[in-house]
């Protein structure tokens, strides 16, 4: 294992540590290892809801990358591929709390859910008031070995942002919460691992892949897929995952959508935009009108090459929404 680390079991807080100070005209830490989440600077704002998320690390820049204007209020980061307990999720939730109460955006994975279940129980001690939105936009699996049903995979982004630009105009709990349920229903994604990633306490790849195959539909923790094939061209992976997700979501013509095109963390971007120049030109084969696309490492899975294929449908509200100004260390536009 060759990796830019220092002690594998300070991989996490070192991490955060370097982000933090990258990034201090956006976002503070709590400086508690055992209770450790990164959350805006100038702290929660008054009247607005709040937005927290979080999951094990290794997914950057989910979740951290993505507090600030527009978006998350605080984000906090497990181990590795490692759900994080309630007691940070817990202190995240009271600092992200500005009076309007707090949503939360879980991808759905068990230790996830759990957890979080747990923290919101613990936060209403605390006079907090939340709602939680399961994220389960993954269509490779009905359930894995870290799931009930489909995984949160990269349509947590879409649901982070556009949830988060309601709060900031100042929409209520409720009507957050609505909005976050409304992009969920209407986002799907797919991945392909090219190859397995290493988890720094293993030391090892977390499953072997032969150098003439690939896995279709593979989480992002590097659980298994759909099936695992024989190496293809980029325009044949696109069309197996396009397909899986415009079917699922019964894209039609006249749909108007945002296709994300995501990064596993370790494949280059000449490679991502072959695979959103064939993912469109499929989806506008179909009718369909893509008005937004993002390309690039937004969920990511350690160093994994690969990728996955995101599609959301658009309606005049989340096209506004998906539009408001943003402003984290991973994504910025109009502010």
């Amino acid at each position: 294992m060759k990796k830019l680390i220092n002690d594998p079991q300070a991989v996490v807080a070192e991490s955060v540590e370097g982000f933090v100070a990258a990034h201090a005209d956006l976002v503070v830490s709590s400086g508690d290892e055992e209770k450790l989440f990164v959350s805006r600077a100038g702290g929660a704002m008054s009247g607005k809801v709040g937005l927290v998320s979080g999951g094990g690390s290794g997914h950057e820049p989910l979740h951290a990358g993505f507090v600030g204007l527009g978006m998350l209020d605080a984000a906090v980061p497990g181990a590795v591929f490692t759900s994080p307990t309630p007691d940070p999720i817990v202190a995240a939730t009271v600092a992200a709390d500005g009076g309007a109460g707090v949503l939360h955006i879980v991808k759905n994975y068990t230790g996830d859910v759990l957890n979080f279940e747990t923290a919101a129980e613990l936060a209403e001690l605390e006079d907090v008031t939340v709602t939680s939105v399961i994220v389960d936009d993954d269509v490779a699996v009905q359930d894995s070995l870290y799931t009930a049903g489909r995984r949160g995979v990269a349509g947590t982004v879409l649901v982070e942002k556009i949830a988060g630009a309601a709060a900031e105009r100042g929409d209520d709990l409720e009507t957050v919460a609505a909005i976050a349920t409304r992009v969920n229903e209407n986002v799907r994604s797919m991945g392909v691992a090219l190859t397995a990633c290493t988890v720094p306490h293993a030391g090892k790849p977390s499953f072997d892949l032969a150098e003439d195959e690939i896995e279709i539909g593979i989480g992002i923790h590097g659980e298994p897929g759909r099936e695992r094939i024989p190496a293809a061209s980029a325009d044949e992976i696109t069309e197996r995952l396009l397909t899986a997700v415009a079917d699922d979501l019964q894209v039609a013509s006249g749909d108007r959508l945002v296709l994300l095109v995501n990064g596993m963390g370790g494949t280059p971007a000449s490679e991502l935009y072959i695979v959103y120049r064939q993912a469109r030109a499929l989806l506008e084969q179909r009718g369909a009108s893509v008005e937004r696309s993002l390309v690039g490492n937004y969920v990511t899975s350690l160093e994994m090459q690969g990728a996955s294929v995101t599609v959301l449908r658009l309606d005049d509200e989340l096209l506004s929404l998906y539009d408001a100004p943003v402003h984290t260390a991973a994504l910025r536009w109009g502010a």
